[in-house]
């Protein structure tokens, strides 16, 4: 019966991903928005497709810019961003700990500091820092905060998820079985979920970037570029002033506190 489950939903994962592939190349949207959501068709199959379609395929030529406006559209682009990046550093952290068998906790933090620093270094800041100016070091200090605090509510689910899935599916811990792959793809597709609420918050805040437009200038074969959430701010991280301190501080520990209580029932667990 699982077997047959697991089956079912690698060719659907496969369609799906064909499709975003073909189907997104027209879509004006940012480049690196663009391979955020065939990521997130590799690791969620038929949602991320259908989030895609829901949440940034232009429905009718020239209306992408009204149609991403929407908050929670903005927060798809934000928490899809987030969960893109991470989950390939995710992914390569728990292959490594599968194959050189590390305990537990050596690696729940490797997937963490794997996840973080890809996300964070390069699917935030490099890809981003035109935000910021174009400078990478700005964009480092702008999106640190941020995906610290996406980063954690995404782990915390992943690993809740993890735990269960290897310890209730045979050979869910073997990156060689299909099993292992079932299993990080609900991890990454729950921590997806989990982690939607929070980005809500920092795209309200202006913290995080939601979903934004490109078009081609055929005039002068350049790109003209706008962001929906702040059309006459492309920069991140240049409203965080709005934001005091303490509730920022705040946010940041309580993320902690969650990302915490994630990995201790992990180490607990016994199935």
């Amino acid at each position: 019966m699982l077997s047959g489950i697991i089956f079912l939903w690698f060719i659907l994962t496969v369609l799906s991903v064909l499709f975003v592939i073909i189907d997104i190349h027209d879509t004006p949207e940012s480049p690196v928005l663009k391979w955020g959501f065939i990521l997130l068709t590799l690791y969620t199959g038929p949602i991320g497709a259908f989030l895609y379609v829901l949440g940034c395929r232009e429905p009718l030529p020239g209306l992408h810019e009204q149609y991403v406006s929407t908050r929670w559209r903005q927060v798809l682009g934000s928490t899809m961003h987030c969960v893109a990046g991470d989950g390939l550093g995710i992914l390569v952290g728990a292959i490594i700990g599968s194959l050189i068998h590390l305990s537990q906790l050596e690696d729940i933090t490797l997937e963490y500091i794997l996840g973080f620093g890809f996300g964070w270094t390069i699917f935030q800041a490099l890809f981003m820092k035109d935000s910021a100016g174009g400078s990478f070091t700005q964009a480092l200090k702008n999106t640190f905060l941020p995906e610290l605090i996406s980063m954690n509510y995404l782990m915390a689910a992943m690993v809740v998820v993890m735990t269960i899935g290897m310890h209730g599916i045979p050979q869910g811990n073997d990156p060689t079985t299909a099993a292992f792959w079932f299993i990080m793809s609900m991890s990454l597709l729950v921590g997806f979920i989990f982690a939607f609420p929070v980005n809500w918050w920092l795209v309200s805040n202006h913290l995080k970037h939601g979903m934004m437009t490109i078009r081609p200038n055929h005039k002068n074969h350049t790109q003209t570029e706008t962001m929906q959430e702040e059309p006459s701010k492309h920069t991140m991280g240049d409203n965080t002033h709005k934001v005091s301190t303490s509730k920022i501080t705040l946010v940041v520990l309580l993320s902690i506190l969650i990302f915490t209580l994630g990995v201790m029932f992990a180490l607990t667990y016994k199935g």
